[in-house]
């Protein structure tokens, strides 16, 4: 492979990318920055978990390049908080939203937000009804705050008929609907309609000040007033007052400043083992495994990291949040419940061997989990066996089949046909399997439709079925702006529907699409296993995999060209080198950070364009982080003083200028800004116009000539350019290489500063695992033989 014209030898950049994380340790944990991206958070967590990086040994000679790299600060900055409540609040990438609404008298249109709280709601009004159930109860809500608790109290009241459900939304929220058969009959599908980034629901001033006060008492930052009340509510300072480590809740604050919070509230009455301190931790150490993509911990690693912050009785520490509602503990393997299970050890360690020590035992894991994650695991393995057991199996579409542009998508076609559930995978190439089943079920006369994580991938999916129709984005589709609609029943109105992307499903947002799907309807799961996962916790797409539950089409359609071929070769754990004779991939070697963002600013403006007659605009920059020398706002900054220079007269932003807007943790939507008012920044997302107001500017909008891969997966541009910068190379992963490198349509440059910690990375260094329970609910639940 070759350099671009005009290009010469150059020295990478490096954006030291966020830890690995191993729950428990303080190394792993992800340090929210001061400054921290809005749009890297859920994600930026994901894409530590999986270690971050791109780099490419495997396709360039490792002499050429320099083993020299500058050191850049790190940077952990998450913008929202927890990929897992997905992130974004209730799942990640989660672009969770919506309930049913009725069919004959349709609710106001909601915004995505809205409708997403909506769905919150819903779910946590489901979880509340399966605690009730338990055998051995737990007090309900004793461990929530902020919130959270203000969710808890909204339902108790509008069970209780104390109040009615419209009278916690700005307007009427949708009715929770019934599960039941979709009707026959189907409603017309609705035209997209552009939504506004509605402002988040300020806090009183009132609050805000009781607030600061104990917080100035407490000898904390007074700044910490607006997400102290973000996230603990309109009490938070009475919270605070009564409970300091509540401070743990709000994003950034770690332990030792909540320690030191609550001496100076609390004086000589706390200390290392005090309950409040204890249940706080607990919470903390699974809301930052969270962010890493756990949707439970070893109650081992708990321990362990309890025992790291000075508490002396770990055991009872876990044992206490249990009680209190702060943790749910489950176990893995074995026929004893957990609370016998650590009954067993105690009377072993006190006592000898225990009294079947004859008889072999499978070994049993215990686990912890916030109860928000367990309980949408539980919700969608319920939900996907449902579809599974629900559906016609003696549908004969062999005539569809045959007819189908290639064996994989016949095959698709034939399994679908069969099947209630049906994980498909395959890689670019193999979108044109599921766009041929949606075609061919619609031919059937079916209501059939495919969802995509972005507008991107609703457009590209919309170009191959040859419908605009057909094709929706998944927070489109919830919220009722694309797509079918909702049936009188309130479940989505279709009888097939395909999920593009599936890796980026979070379990939340999973559980929440599974939920609205009727009885009988066929879903498919349709992505690429070699991607980064999902933002949000859990690893939706990896385990109905493992769990082998349902049917597996595994598509032969090979990725074309150089690029392609490339990406295939990281996919298997194999770098290397491709001829590329049109310049389809060019490495340009780099020494340092200063020339790896100089290089990068002449691919995307000159090089580029010129080779290959592509606008500026159609280059994507994607490197490892957001801090450092030579990360994304290091690269946007020198980007827009390049291609769209201006005084940032709107929050920092030009007219013109490329962004992501975040409108949920860990959901990054690109866009162009074109102009402001007093209403906020009005932006073109894809076509679609959104307005952010002005006081979420700040928090949710960013430059986006560059990103991370995370927040570029389930896209693609003509063109991409991935820096790795040299300090990078310690986080570097199969998965991250596979999905920044397989960004470009066209044309990969990589600015390669990372030797040979790239083909070692592509090679040695899988996807981190992710601690979840879908797997085994999945096993464990009675659904017909899965034969793939």
């Amino acid at each position: 492979m070759t350099a671009l014209p005009g290009e010469t030898p150059g020295t990478g950049g490096t954006d030291t990318p966020q830890d690995a994380v191993s729950p428990p340790d303080e190394a792993g944990a992800q340090e929210p920055a001061a400054d921290a991206d809005p749009a890297s958070d859920a994600a930026e967590a994901a894409d530590a978990s999986s270690a971050e990086d791109e780099a490419e040994a495997g396709v360039v000679d490792p002499a050429s390049t320099g083993a020299g790299a500058e050191a850049a600060s790190t940077e952990g900055a998450r913008e929202g908080e927890g990929a897992g409540t997905d992130a974004e609040g209730a799942g990640a990438d989660s672009d969770t939203e919506g309930a049913g609404t009725d069919a004959a008298s349709p609710a106001p249109e909601l915004s995505e937000a809205q409708a997403e709280l909506a769905a919150q709601r819903e779910l946590r009004e489901r979880i509340e009804q399966r605690k009730a159930a338990k055998a051995e109860p737990i007090a309900a809500g004793a461990g929530l705050s902020g919130t959270a608790a203000d969710l808890l109290a909204a339902v108790r009241a509008v069970e209780s008929g104390e109040k009615t459900g419209s009278a916690f939304f700005a307007s009427p929220a949708p009715a929770q609907a019934p599960r039941r058969p979709a009707p026959a009959a189907a409603q017309p599908p609705r035209a997209p309609v552009p939504q506004a980034a509605p402002a988040q629901q300020s806090a009183s001033p009132e609050s805000l000040e009781a607030v600061r006060a104990v917080l100035v008492e407490g000898e904390a930052p007074e700044a910490l007033a607006r997400p102290a009340v973000g996230a603990l509510g309109e009490q938070a300072a009475e919270l605070l007052r009564t409970d300091p480590w509540q401070l743990l809740a709000v994003p950034g604050v770690r332990p030792e400043q909540a320690d030191g919070f609550a001496r100076a509230l609390l004086g000589a009455d706390c200390g290392p083992d005090d309950g409040r301190r204890t249940a706080a931790l607990v919470s903390w150490v699974l809301e930052r495994a969270a962010l890493q993509g756990h949707t439970a911990l070893d109650a081992e690693a708990v321990r362990a990291a309890l025992a790291e912050r000075a508490v002396s009785d770990p055991d009872a520490a876990v044992r206490e949040a249990v009680e209190e509602g702060v943790a749910l503990l489950f176990q893995e393997g074995g026929d004893e419940e957990p609370d016998e299970v650590e009954a067993d050890a105690d009377e072993t360690d006190d006592g000898g061997l225990a009294q079947d020590a004859d008889t072999p035992r499978e070994p049993v894991r215990v686990l912890l989990g916030l109860d928000r994650y367990a309980l949408a695991e539980e919700s969608l393995a319920d939900g996907l066996a449902r579809l599974v057991n629900t559906c016609e199996k003696a549908a004969d579409w062999a005539e569809a089949a045959a007819a189908a542009p290639s064996p994989s998508a016949a095959e698709l076609i034939r399994t679908t046909a069969a099947a209630g559930l049906v994980a498909h995978s395959g890689g670019e190439a193999a979108r044109a399997e599921p766009a041929a089943l949606i075609a061919a079920a619609r031919g059937l006369g079916l209501r059939a439709f495919g969802t995509a994580h972005s507008e991107d991938g609703r457009r590209r999916l919309a170009a191959a079925t040859g419908d605009p129709d057909t094709a929706v984005t998944l927070a489109g589709l919830l919220s009722g702006a694309q797509g079918p609609g909702r049936d009188e029943d309130g479940a989505l109105a279709l009888d097939l529907l395909v999920v593009l992307d599936a890796p980026q499903l979070d379990v939340e947002g999973a559980a929440v699409l599974v939920e609205a799907l009727a009885d009988g309807v066929r879903l498919v799961l349709s992505g690429d296993p070699g991607v980064l996962g999902s933002a949000g916790a859990g690893r939706v797409f990896a385990d109905v995999l493992a769990a082998r539950t349902c049917p597996q089409v595994v598509s032969r359609t090979p990725d074309p060209g150089p690029i392609g071929e490339l990406v295939s070769g990281i996919g298997i754990g194999e770098l290397n080198q491709v001829d590329a004779p049109g310049k389809e991939v060019v490495i340009v070697p780099v020494r340092d950070a200063g020339e790896a963002v100089h290089r990068t600013v002449q691919l995307v403006a000159d090089s580029v364009p010129r080779a290959f007659s592509l606008p500026a605009e159609e280059t994507q920059v994607i490197t490892v982080g957001h801090g450092g020398a030579a990360g994304t706002r290091v690269l946007n900054e020198a980007l827009k003083q390049r291609l769209n220079p201006g005084p940032g007269r709107f929050g920092g932003f030009d007219p013109g200028d490329r962004v992501v807007h975040v409108p949920a943790p860990g959901r990054a939507v690109p866009g162009v800004v074109r102009s402001a008012d007093a209403e906020g920044l009005h932006l073109d997302c894809g076509g679609v116009p959104v307005v952010v107001p002005q006081e979420r500017v700040e928090s949710s909008v960013r430059h986006g000539w560059a990103l991370s891969a995370h927040q570029a997966a389930g896209m693609r541009w003509p063109a991409a350019v991935v820096v790795l910068p040299g300090d990078a190379a310690q986080g570097l992963s199969r998965p991250w290489v596979y999905t920044a490198f397989g960004r470009g349509e066209r044309h990969l440059s990589v600015v390669h500063g990372v030797d040979q910690a790239l083909p070692h990375a592509v090679a040695q260094v899988p996807a981190q695992e992710r601690t979840t329970r879908l797997r085994p609910l999945l096993e464990a639940l009675p659904t017909p033989d899965a034969a793939s």
